[in-house]
């Protein structure tokens, strides 16, 4: 049997899951083994979210118009 991949979370969905693990931490009621787990698996997505923001960011970088052009502008963050 041909198995299909499983489907990618939306970067939406995924940042769902993030939250909800972290409230699962926060709340203090898992044992330190299964606590350890959950951390695991949030910095695990954390780091996909950031590859996420990065790919995202590098996107608009180089699809931003200059003088009619497609050219690439650096992505200028707000203090």
């Amino acid at each position: 049997m041909n198995k299909a991949a499983p489907k990618k979370e939306s970067f939406e969905a995924s940042l769902e899951t993030l939250e909800d693990l972290v409230r699962q931490l926060e709340s203090g009621e898992k044992g330190l083994e299964e606590s350890l787990e959950v951390f695991e698996k949030g910095i695990t997505l954390a780091k996909t979210l950031t590859k996420q923001l990065e790919d995202a960011k590098h996107k608009v970088e180089v699809l931003t118009q200059q003088n009619g052009k497609l050219g690439k502008k650096p992505f200028v963050e707000e203090e």
